[in-house]
């Protein structure tokens, strides 16, 4: 991937601008049950912004998290704890399912969270694809899939894409890897979901990024990992159709995409989910 070594000064400074007069943004990253060490990728992604001065109030709502505070239900804000001077966390298994409307969407989740958390400049939403279709109804975000170098956290990746994509209508994404930035393996696992994603799906693989979760957490943070967070700000747009989104509905499924001439790649197997 290409060297930003010189980069992060520059648009960190044109970011930190931007956010003075900005609402919140949403990264939202799709929860994958198979990977090992995802909490130290979502760590990973919030020293990212943390870098370039922002808070991040990560709310997670993944399959293995924990459920909410009762107090959850009158004082939403009472629930978001503190973890550093740029960090807040909120529990939120099945939360968001509390704020479905007769149209099945859960977009109001979204406008509760930002308003029990007005300090958090972006909002790192980690959550099952099937709950991201749902809270993520008429906003522009590119979600973030998580994968480690194991076959069944890489189908469940490309499951977690084919979900949104068919739901949501979200057709652009990045990937982030739990695995040593220097294995050759997350190259290839890097372009074989790219290749699936375009050929079965029509989405694109923007970009991708490795962390390995063993690294000291004082350890320096990769180029494109510090690259990948500044692009996802920057791919969401804040406030997107909030308003209009509360009454509207997430997408039917659309009929499957006729794969391009060819085989579909081989050696790490994506699995139709």
């Amino acid at each position: 991937m290409r060297d930003f070594s010189n980069a992060p000064k520059d648009q960190a400074d044109g970011l930190r601008r931007l956010f003075a007069t900005a609402r919140v943004r949403v990264v939202p990253v799709v929860s994958n049950p198979h990977v090992v060490g995802s909490g130290a990728l979502l760590e990973g992604m919030c020293a990212a912004f943390g870098e370039l001065g922002l808070h991040t109030l990560v709310v997670d709502a993944g399959e293995q998290a924990s459920a909410p505070s009762d107090l959850a239900a009158v004082d939403l804000a009472a629930c978001v704890e503190p973890l550093s001077a740029k960090v807040s966390f909120l529990a939120a298994r099945g939360l968001p399912l509390r704020y479905i409307n007769a149209n099945g969407s859960a977009a109001q989740f979204l406008e509760a969270v930002t308003d029990a958390a007005p300090f958090a400049d972006v909002v790192l939403l980690h959550a099952s694809a099937a709950e991201l279709s749902r809270v993520l109804v008429s906003r522009e975000v590119r979600p973030v899939l998580l994968a480690d170098t194991d076959v069944q956290s890489v189908t469940y990746a490309y499951a977690g894409m084919k979900w949104l994509t068919q739901r949501a209508g979200l057709m652009v994404y990045s990937l982030l890897l739990a695995c040593n930035p220097q294995l050759r393996l997350a190259e290839r696992i890097a372009q074989q979901l790219s290749s699936c994603g375009d050929g079965f799906l029509g989405a694109v693989l923007r970009e991708w990024a490795c962390m390995d979760p063993r690294q000291p957490v004082t350890a320096p943070l990769t180029h494109e990992l510090r690259h990948m967070a500044r692009e996802l700000l920057l791919a969401s747009v804040p406030g997107a159709a909030l308003d209009s989104a509360a009454d509207a509905m997430p997408l039917r499924p659309r009929p499957m995409w006729q794969p391009k001439a060819g085989r579909a790649p081989q050696g790490v197997t994506l699995a139709a989910h």
